[in-house]
């Protein structure tokens, strides 16, 4: 049992499960537990689960109405806005949202979980704040972690009274430890990680895996030899030689969120991008995650396009959760260019991969593109009409080949590996 806990997440969206997958080889039993969907969860705990879960989704998809959409999105994002950092001030106060968790936490909500996990108690490591409140309200007997997910974080993450809390937060960025302190928690109870990415995208401390395939990506990113006319030392000091040919064409992946928003933007990638595709220049990978009805979407409008039988356009699903963040962690190993909205795929960027931003929903994902863009990782979308133009240009310039690097450099990729060897002592 040395070294091993409790791996708990929630399925609401993809970024709490994604967060988890790759610490799951450590957890207890190898398994990740859903607080809202576990086996024997009282029906009473999983409704409030769900009006939460259905909430966010409806309100996701709801805000694509012009107008209207866009104000009641404005109206729910309030209550979970991060506040700005500066001035430094102290932000321990609790909020309307804070409150409102604990007092369905006090009425009974998450006692059984809780009581479950208690038969065995081991460390809890959770990626959703909910879990580690409802751990320490019913007094469980070991150790509460909670993993941040985005590149700063909201008051609503942090109990109510944080000075008293002995929650303890694997903190990815600087800027989530620094918060942590504003919001009150102890300093003893921050502990820098990084996030925890896909380890088979790594290849352990040593990289190997991650740079053979960055090998690859940068001829892709840098046609005209730009970039390595200027940087040729720096890569060969992180990278080695690099081969004469990339083993894939230049591919772009773009990915929908969990509530199905800008499944629109995907085709629309495809259909101005036509012409190199069926050239097999260029390749698209479209990730419909576990939705079956956006993987009909984008089936459909490809076999409008004439695109059924290319290799060159590939729609990435599966029906189970697990089964679809490992196709998709194999896909980015020869995808040279990541578009997607700034959720905590940003921090994929350490893997060597340019982000292209698709535009941000909620407070948070406003945060993680500030920080994309401030770190020089990622760039914001041109108009999807005029990608070809947008998207040779930034290629020939080696600006997608600069960001790259610069991931690589300076993201920090060892969250997994930093977590397990935390429980290994």
């Amino acid at each position: 049992m040395t070294g091993k806990f409790w791996l708990v997440a929630v399925n609401m969206g993809y970024g709490h499960q994604r967060t988890a997958f790759p610490l799951k080889e450590f957890a207890f039993e190898n398994r990740i537990i859903n607080a809202n969907d576990y086996e024997g969860i009282p029906p009473k705990d999983r409704r409030i689960w769900e009006i939460t879960r259905r909430g966010y989704e409806f309100i996701s998809r709801f805000k694509r109405i012009p107008l209207i959409g866009e104000a009641a999105f404005y109206l729910y994002d309030r209550f979970q806005k991060i506040i700005e950092f500066y001035p430094k001030r102290n932000l321990s106060m609790a909020n309307f949202q804070i409150k409102q968790v604990f007092s369905m936490v006090e009425r009974g909500w998450g006692e059984h979980l809780i009581n479950k996990l208690k038969e065995n108690p081991l460390p809890i490591v959770t990626t959703f704040f909910t879990p580690a409140f409802m751990a320490e309200h019913y007094n469980y007997p070991g150790d509460i972690y909670c993993i941040i997910c985005d590149t700063d974080m909201a008051r609503a993450w942090v109990p109510i009274n944080p000075s008293k809390s002995r929650i303890k937060y694997f903190a990815p960025t600087y800027r989530v430890a620094e918060r942590l302190k504003l919001y009150g928690v102890k300093k003893e109870n921050i502990i820098f990680t990084g996030y925890p990415l896909p380890l088979e995208n790594i290849g352990g401390r040593r990289t190997d895996i991650l740079k053979e395939d960055l090998r690859h990506r940068i001829l892709n990113l840098d046609p005209q030899k730009n970039y390595r006319k200027y940087y040729t030392p720096l890569l060969n000091y992180y990278l080695g030689e690099l081969p004469k040919r990339s083993n894939h064409p230049l591919t772009l992946t773009f990915t929908v969120g969990g509530a199905g928003a800008q499944r629109e933007l995907g085709i629309k990638i495809v259909k101005n991008l036509l012409p190199e595709i069926k050239k097999k220049k260029v390749k698209v990978i479209l990730i419909a995650g576990v939705k079956e009805g956006i993987r009909n979407y984008f089936f459909s409008h490809i076999k409008k396009l004439g695109l059924s039988r290319s290799k060159n356009v590939e729609v990435l699903f599966d029906e189970d959760i697990n089964g679809y963040f490992s196709k998709f962690n194999l896909a980015l190993r020869q995808t040279d260019i990541l578009w997607t909205k700034p959720s905590e795929l940003s921090f994929y960027s350490a893997l060597g991969l340019p982000i292209i931003i698709a535009p941000s929903i909620g407070s948070q994902e406003d945060f993680n593109k500030r920080w994309l863009v401030k770190s020089g990782f990622g760039s914001l979308q041109g108009n999807p009409d005029c990608i070809k133009q947008w998207l040779y240009d930034w290629l020939d310039k080696g600006y997608l080949a600069e960001a790259a690097m610069q991931g690589f450099v300076e993201g920090e990729r060892f969250g997994a590996l930093n977590i397990k060897e935390i429980f290994e002592k």
